[in-house]
């Protein structure tokens, strides 16, 4: 089996430096992106300067604003952000067309059919690193390594401007000292259950067997045996077998409101649909985001037979796996809808009635309304869900309850309904009082 070489680019506090970049007084400043203000939310980035204060990505913002009350805080730049990793992405595929995005500021690239052309892995890397700072202004992190596991792994081990190489048969070595969680999969709590076992570090759960490790963690025992010994053959997949569209918000307060839920969720899918819409693409996945008051993030989704990219078909799935999320009694921080194993539509995804045409054209204008004058000039009505007593039925037919065609339809039929009574009482009162002639 031919050595494969990995390369894995990471950027240095990518929107925090963009920031700092664009607005030299925040140089040598603690930056920390996420939100202003009041606003709530998580950190998004901190700067390095900021992260000596205890801040991290991900940190409550009111925590981060406790341990670094000088702190600059700033709003998220998506649209600026988002260009500048367009620029990084085009770098990184003039090398090879097997880029990776994990995110906005970070992929994996196999150069190992480009190294005949461009030089050795560390060459490559080199210029990379070389091109961000050159053309970018920003910095970057390298891990060169035989597989993906341990080129993320080597990137972050010098951060930040590393620049680490593994070379094949070095990785025991490499792995030996690092502390366990730096192993795919190994959170706080596998950690503390690994410290039981007087596991602490890589090398020690090298040590292990596979069938111990299985006795004590099962399938996870398995993935612990072959990442402790460098082992992983997970490919990298390019781009376009990757893609993903999500959109996601945090609560200006943690609420616990049914209705409130509902609307956040049919705002979301409505985004999601119109980027599918836009890009051309439909999803046969459809998933869910949901962070809790206390941090216990749960991601849930489903894999559909025919793929969807109406708002109302990505919201019928998203708000019944919500339904079966164990809240637990708690309130909801934050709420996301994602769309995933993406692909081009056949053609005859619309084509099966009349109505199904309909709705299309009518989510077109929709979203040509919202392109032109933003995305909350047309809204839902209501987003509420159905009144009277079997209201819960529609959920339970896989619709969804924020559909406007299921709404006016059930209303249409109990106007026309009660019309009908209506027209048939008076007939029969008619009956009634009008003489024989």
């Amino acid at each position: 089996m031919t050595t494969r070489t990995i390369i894995h680019v990471d950027m240095d506090a990518f929107y925090a430096s963009i920031e700092q970049r664009d607005n030299p007084s925040l140089a040598g400043k603690p930056v920390i992106v996420g939100g202003v203000g009041g606003q709530r939310g998580v950190v998004s980035a901190a700067s390095y300067e900021a992260r000596r204060y205890g801040v991290h990505s991900a940190m409550p913002l009111k925590k981060a604003r406790a341990l670094c009350p000088e702190g600059v805080f700033l709003p998220v730049d998506m649209e600026k952000y988002e260009a500048v990793s367009r620029q990084l992405r085009s770098i990184l595929c003039s090398y090879t067309p097997l880029v990776e995005p994990l995110s906005l500021d970070e992929a994996f690239l196999d150069v190992t059919a480009s190294i005949a052309l461009f030089g050795d892995a560390e060459k490559i890397g080199r210029e990379i690193k070389d091109r961000v700072r050159n053309e970018l202004n920003l910095t970057a992190s390298v891990g060169i390594a035989p597989n993906k596991f341990l080129a993320k792994i080597a990137s972050d081990y010098r951060k930040p401007d590393g620049f680490v190489v593994i070379q094949p048969g070095g990785e025991a070595d490499f792995l030996r000292d690092l502390p366990v969680y730096k192993v795919y999969g190994v959170g706080k709590v596998m950690a503390r259950r690994l410290g039981d076992h007087g596991i602490e570090t890589v090398g020690r759960l090298a040590e292990m067997s596979r069938e111990h490790l299985r006795r004590l963690f099962g399938k996870q025992g398995e993935h612990l045996y072959e990442l402790s010994r460098g082992i992983d053959d997970n490919p990298v997949i390019a781009e376009a077998e990757a893609k993903s569209i999500s959109q996601e918000t945090t609560f200006d307060v943690d609420i616990d409101n049914n209705d409130e839920l509902r609307r956040t969720f049919a705002r979301l899918s409505d985004r999601v649909g119109a980027r599918l819409r836009e890009e051309g693409l439909v999803s046969k996945t459809v998933g869910i985001k949901v962070r809790l008051a206390d941090f216990t993030t749960m991601h849930r989704e489903r894999t559909l037979l025919d793929p969807v990219s109406s708002d109302d078909q990505i919201l019928s799935v998203a708000w019944n796996l919500f339904r079966a999320v164990p809240l637990g009694g708690q309130k909801v921080r934050l709420l996301g809808v994602v769309a995933s194993s993406l692909e081009h539509p056949s053609g005859q995804l619309h084509l099966f009635s009349e109505q199904g045409e309909k709705n299309c054209k009518a989510m077109r204008t929709i979203d040509n309304i919202r392109r032109k004058f933003g995305d909350t000039a047309i809204e839902r009505a209501s987003g509420l869900r159905p009144t009277g007593e079997n209201r819960d039925r529609p959920y339970d037919k896989g619709l969804s309850p924020f559909s406007p065609t299921h709404e006016k339809e059930a209303e249409g039929e109990t106007a026309k309904g009660r019309r009908r009574k209506a027209k048939g009482n008076k007939r029969d009162e008619t009956a009634k009082t009008k003489p024989r002639s």
